[in-house]
């Protein structure tokens, strides 16, 4: 991905920047002791199971919330400064559309309130609701309002754009332009930051994939070395007959086993030495399959392993 800054500043200071950041909330701690710098130009994806501080996150990022302790820095001012300068915009879950107006009129207000402001006609273009500009609000399907929100979003020249479940009720087609969009949002410079339980998403749209769990930074990389970081690779295979479990979870290096219709799936930390040891029972499997973990396995391998480590 080509990265290009919209200044001399931007290329020296980070987008974001947490320093030893912590959120309590009673007696849970939603954040712990978060640092990360986040870059002009980078598509970064933000990980975790439910309750592991991705909201908790965002709202810190965005002057929503206050930190109990740490720093928390965008372009180097605090979160309100840059939010007020224009520089940031959000797609959030939470909070609602206004209703008694037409899509139209609402994107004209936000680019109306934007301090650098696109065109209307081009920001509803560019979010694929310029058919739907009529339409009162609150008559709009899922899909349609993430999309309204995605505009509002990007109302204005915006050098980070964060986004929480950003494509949930868009259909495949609408995602894919969604998607699309961002890319090209990354290609001028801009910083992209989404939180998304789609991991087919993460793996192939962003630059950088962020792991946290309760709170804390497990996972900081690529796709690539997320996966590489599981440890782990896949074997399938069939087997003709019955098939006898107790016998498979005896394999050496066995960290997964999944038995249906016949065909074995097997997550091991050392594919060599499993496969031999199958061979080994007297098992012929046919249509064999080796290959590294996807990165939702590799998620779901991290994610466990932090939860035995701490059990």
């Amino acid at each position: 991905m080509t990265t290009t800054t919209t200044g001399a500043t931007a290329a020296r200071t980070a987008a974001v920047s947490f320093a030893r950041v912590s959120k309590m909330y009673g007696e849970v701690r939603a954040v712990d002791e978060l640092t990360l710098e986040l870059h002009p130009g980078e598509t970064v994806a933000l990980l975790g199971p439910n309750g592991a501080g991705k909201s908790s996150t965002l709202d810190l990022l965005l002057g929503l919330r206050t930190a109990d302790s740490g720093s928390v820095r965008v372009f180097g001012t605090k979160p309100q400064e840059a939010i007020a300068a224009g520089r940031v915009g959000a797609m959030l879950q939470s909070g609602g559309l206004m209703e008694d107006v037409r899509v139209g009129e609402l994107v004209r207000l936000a680019c109306d309130l934007h301090p650098r402001p696109h065109p209307v006609d081009e920001v509803m273009s560019r979010a694929g609701i310029a058919q739907i500009a009529d339409r009162m609000v609150n008559k709009l399907s899922g899909g349609q309002e993430q999309r309204v929100r995605f505009a509002l979003a990007t109302a204005g020249a915006n050098d980070l754009i964060v986004l929480d479940e950003p494509t949930t009720g868009m259909d495949v087609t609408a995602r894919q332009a969604f998607w699309a969009t961002m890319r090209d949002q990354a290609d001028q410079g801009r910083t992209v930051l989404f939180a998304t339980h789609y991991l087919e998403e993460a793996d192939a749209i962003a630059d950088r994939v962020l792991v946290l769990h309760k709170g804390r930074l497990l996972a900081d990389g690529t796709a690539a070395e997320i996966k590489a970081r599981a440890g782990a690779r896949r074997i399938s295979f069939e087997l003709d007959g019955p098939v006898d479990e107790a016998a498979l979870r005896g394999l050496p290096h066995l960290s997964g086993l999944d038995v249906s219709g016949g065909r074995v799936r097997i997550q091991s930390h050392d594919a060599d030495a499993t496969v031999h040891a199958v061979y080994a029972l007297g098992l012929y499997p046919r249509a064999l399959e080796v290959a590294g973990l996807g990165l939702e396995q590799a998620f779901v391998a991290i994610t466990e392993a932090e939860e035995a480590r701490t059990a």
